[in-house]
């Protein structure tokens, strides 16, 4: 549909959303552009999944607050030994899984076990080597026992929820993608699960006896997450109130502001888009090449002509609002002349079909400075096939999740084919110093939100983070 057509057809709907929306009461919709992957915590990379294991479905032992704190949570309280290597928690006793069996610390300790196991899988494995042991001491008490004193409390507990032991400890670890439970699983969260159909959405109804100590039931009586992939279908869904909160182009944010049903949301994230080098081949395996192509780009002219503002331009892998950020000396995005004769030109892969504005905008630009830019575009699964893969690839376009404790360093230096320090600080400048990556800009997020939900706060900690108090109007 051109769009013009395809606008005025939006607004020929506006008059409708209120009342089709109105019409579901205390029920929510929430887009996503794929399906959730997996609903287990141990399998999945998908950051919208993981906020709705975390906030809907299942608990976490700690939660962030607004200050980027760790809390109690599951764990009511916690205390460290005097050579921080021993962590203690003291379970909730109230909590209990959807079936009605108590939530204890055989839970904890069969969750934290299989994400220590290689044959799990688990995506954030790395970040527990460092774990000596973890010991139930009764069915509320649980510790973890680390190799060496440890600095802060670890991120990854305030993502990674727990699972229910009594449903999954017959299943081998090698095996848990298999498992019946991810196609009906049983939570422990404000929400329980409900129906899932395939590409299309999850359903989760609240949970009138969720523990007062945990925060209560949810004050929605269902959350509904519909997989809508193409990005004017959402729009117009969510502008003629068919889903309630919509991710959103950043060159259709004028348009769903002047809309009086909605509002625009915008909030930080951890999400940070660069151009991947494959070090292992020519023409990336020289440093030299890769700073050059890494000057050659103006981030502000992507920020401001590609996301319209909604981000900031990337001087490395971390956001400056993130705790551990370390700034990038001048002498890392110093000037370097181009070494080789002649041209050189290289494939960029990125994931998608159409115009590819952002691959083009850094083509233009990299083409006065030397280099030959051959995009290719292709399907998400023969993307993920050929970088993460097989490393099939001289550069690639990827956009990185990230988690406050920094651990996605560590993967993506990997996938670029160079190793990089445990010690976050250290691994910003072997980044700024080896060039493995050339950052673009940290993206905002960037949501249009019916104005008949109330209660919602989007920032670093994710999309969903008060979603058991949001509220309706009647």
């Amino acid at each position: 549909m051109h769009i013009r057509h395809f606008l005025l057809f939006l607004v020929a709907a506006l008059a409708a959303c209120g009342s089709v929306a109105n019409r579901r009461g205390p029920t929510v919709l929430f887009a996503s552009g794929a399906d959730l992957e997996s609903i287990n915590p141990l399998l999945t990379v998908h950051p919208l999944a993981r906020q709705v294991q975390r906030y809907v479905l299942l608990t976490t032992l700690a939660r962030y607050d607004s200050t980027l704190t760790a809390r109690p949570y599951l764990a009511r309280s916690w205390e460290w030994s005097p050579d921080r290597r021993r962590l203690t928690f003291h379970l909730e006793t109230a909590a209990r899984w959807h079936d009605g069996q108590p939530t204890t610390s055989r839970d904890v300790v069969w969750t934290l076990e299989a994400a220590r196991d290689p044959d799990t899988g688990y995506p954030r494995a790395n970040e527990l080597a460092d774990v000596e042991s973890v010991r139930a001491a009764d069915d509320s008490t649980v510790s973890i026992r680390f190799r060496a004193p440890q600095a802060r409390f670890p991120d990854l507990l305030t993502d990674l929820a727990m699972l229910p032991a009594h449903l999954l400890d017959s299943v081998p670890h090698a095996n848990l993608r298999r498992a019946a439970w991810n196609a009906a699983p049983v939570g422990n969260g404000p929400f329980r699960f409900v129906s899932h159909e395939p590409n299309r959405r999850w359903v989760f109804a609240a949970d009138s006896s969720f523990p007062v100590a945990l925060g209560g039931p949810p004050r929605l009586q269902r959350f509904i997450v519909v997989v809508v992939d193409e990005p004017t279908t959402k729009l117009a869904a969510l502008t003629s109130g068919e889903l309630d909160f919509a991710g959103i182009q950043p060159a259709h944010a004028e348009f769903v502001r002047r809309d009086p049903n909605l509002v625009v949301l915008t909030y930080p994230l951890l999400m940070t888009y660069g151009i991947v080098f494959n070090t292992r081949r020519p023409p990336f395996n020289q440093l030299e090449i890769r700073r050059a192509l890494s000057n050659a780009i103006d981030r502000r002219e992507l920020v401001e002509g590609y996301i319209y503002g909604f981000g900031t331009p990337a001087d490395g892998p971390v956001p400056p609002t993130v705790p551990n950020y370390l700034p990038v000396t001048a002498a890392a995005h110093a000037s370097t002349p181009l070494q080789p004769t002649g041209r050189i030109g290289f494939e960029l892969l990125t994931v998608g079909s159409g115009e590819a504005p952002l691959e083009q905008m850094v083509q233009a630009r990299l083409r006065t400075a030397g280099f030959d830019v051959a995009i290719r575009q292709l399907e998400l699964s023969a993307f993920l096939a050929r970088v993460y893969g097989a490393h099939d690839f001289e550069a690639a376009v990827l956009g990185t999740p990230g988690d406050l404790a920094l651990g996605y360093l560590g993967p993506l230096a990997a996938l670029a084919g160079i190793t990089i320090p445990s010690d976050p600080a250290a691994a910003q400048r072997v980044f700024a110093d080896s060039v493995p990556v050339a950052f673009l800009y940290h993206a905002n997020g960037l949501q249009g939100m019916n104005r008949r939900v109330h209660g919602v706060t989007m920032d670093l900690r994710g999309e969903l983070v008060t979603v058991p108090q949001w509220w309706v109007s009647p």
